[in-house]
């Protein structure tokens, strides 16, 4: 009984494994047979694209009330069809291609700002320190409803910059709608040639180096190096990258390497391999230990947050201020012919927790807004030295020594002095942090 059960088993198995296979072989032909069926419809569902994407073109050609150029069409076709991918992908004509290095160079005319598009509208992430956009007061924020009188409503950013250009010394009027303002903004600003200082150094009482870098050009890792090493003595780093709009990958992740000497610094990820690139720290690249703080707000986008938030996930350094902009996004330049491009977007950005921050931000460690801190004092508790007859410190007579004031309530090219600092809460807080990070010996 035993062996004939075993017998009737193992034809059972047997049986059952034949059947596996047939149905196994049956399945990989149904498989490839779809397979073949998908590509077929993948591909008759492009051709029908095409032919109605050239009926529509001939129809235009014959229909329309005016005569329109073939070459034209196709243009605005192209402009509409990649402005629709997302917000940063651009096709670009003669002359926007050849324009395209321009802000990389560090010298451009026009206002210095540098725009995006958020629901749709033209929106302002920073203007550039001490360029006219920021002389005239516009603002990390502000929505640009119309440029010298012409609605940017359908408008895109190559539009919108084109018409910003101009002759230096030419008047162009912006207007913006501000948040917490009741009615639309009107500002009267002069064109001009933008040469970008993208590194601003000050010192800080207590042994602190200030650093703001407004954009990331060809030069700011080169720069920020040589105020380091010009700065042997610091004992605490404020890292300024409000309103830096973002700029060069490579110098985003120099100025993270400048602080950090492993780990990953930022990856991408896109849909074709060649774009799948891991950014890593290198050996020996650190040029200071010291405690880091990295001011940022609205207005800090790309590059920007690849560097805070770097940094942040590294343990490297405590960020403070307001959640920035949310741009993380890898945009290629690809040649079309010798003369016309496409900006496109291939890739997202990674930190090196493996967080996006596309649509996010960079989340402060530590949320401050941005405003003056009072300085008046209401201080009705009575102290020791206000009691009649209280015991005198013993170090009464070296305290009456002239100890000579370093602070004069002003700053300078220089140095920002302590009075100054209450003019600017997050840099205040910041810098007090810095001090807190100095005395406990973390941050390193």
């Amino acid at each position: 009984m035993i062996n004939k059960t075993k017998s009737l088993i193992a034809s059972s198995v047997a049986i059952a494994l034949a059947g596996f296979y047939i149905g196994s072989q049956a399945s990989a032909e149904e498989n490839k047979v779809t397979a073949v069926q998908n590509t077929q419809q993948i591909s008759k569902d492009k051709l029908d694209a095409y032919i109605k994407f050239t009926k529509i073109l001939n129809l235009i050609e014959n229909e329309y009330v005016d005569d329109v150029n073939t070459t034209t069409l196709v243009n605005k076709a192209l402009k509409g069809l990649v402005s629709n991918l997302d917000a940063h992908s651009s096709y670009m004509n003669k002359d926007e291609y050849k324009d395209l290095n321009v802000h990389t160079k560090g010298e451009f005319g026009g206002l210095g700002l540098s725009v995006g598009m958020r629901d749709n509208t033209i929106t302002v992430i920073a203007p550039i320190k001490d360029t006219p956009a920021d002389k005239a007061g516009i603002k990390a924020g502000d929505l640009i409803l119309k440029i010298d009188g012409k609605a940017t409503m359908g408008m895109n950013i190559d539009e919108a910059v084109k018409l910003m250009r101009g002759k230096p010394k030419s008047k162009i009027v912006l207007t913006v709608v501000r948040k917490d303002q009741p009615k639309p903004l009107d500002f009267t600003i002069t064109r001009d040639i933008i040469k970008v200082q993208s590194v601003f150094t000050k010192s800080i009482p207590d042994g602190i180096l200030y650093i703001q870098v407004t954009s990331f050009d060809q030069n700011v890792v080169k720069e920020v190096q040589k105020v380091v090493k010009n700065n042997p003595t610091t004992k605490g780093i404020v890292l300024d990258l409000r309103n830096n709009p973002g700029g060069l990958l490579d110098q985003a992740i120099g100025l993270t390497d400048i602080f950090v000497d492993n780990g990953i610094i930022v990856s991408q990820k896109g849909r074709a391999k060649g774009e799948n690139i891991t950014y890593k720290a290198t050996a020996g690249g650190v040029e200071t230990k010291v405690p880091v703080v990295v001011l940022v707000n609205g207005g800090s986008a790309s590059a920007s947050e690849i560097v805070s938030g770097a940094l942040q996930d590294l343990d490297r350094a405590v960020v403070v201020g307001e959640k920035t902009f949310g741009k993380g996004s890898v945009q290629a330049v690809l040649p079309i012919g010798n003369e016309e491009g496409l900006r496109l977007t291939v890739a997202r950005y990674y930190l090196p927790s493996g967080r996006s921050i596309q649509a996010k931000g960079v989340e402060p460690d530590i949320i401050i807004h941005s405003g003056a801190i009072s300085t008046k004092v209401e201080d009705t508790m009575i102290k020791e030295n206000e009691l009649s007859g209280h015991l005198k410190n013993g170090d009464d007579k070296k305290l009456e020594k002239v100890v000579e004031k370093t602070d004069n309530g002003k700053s300078d090219d220089t140095r920002i002095s302590e009075t100054e600092l209450y003019k600017d809460a997050q840099l205040k807080s910041s810098v007090d942090i810095l001090r807190a990070l100095m005395i406990t010996k973390k941050g390193k």
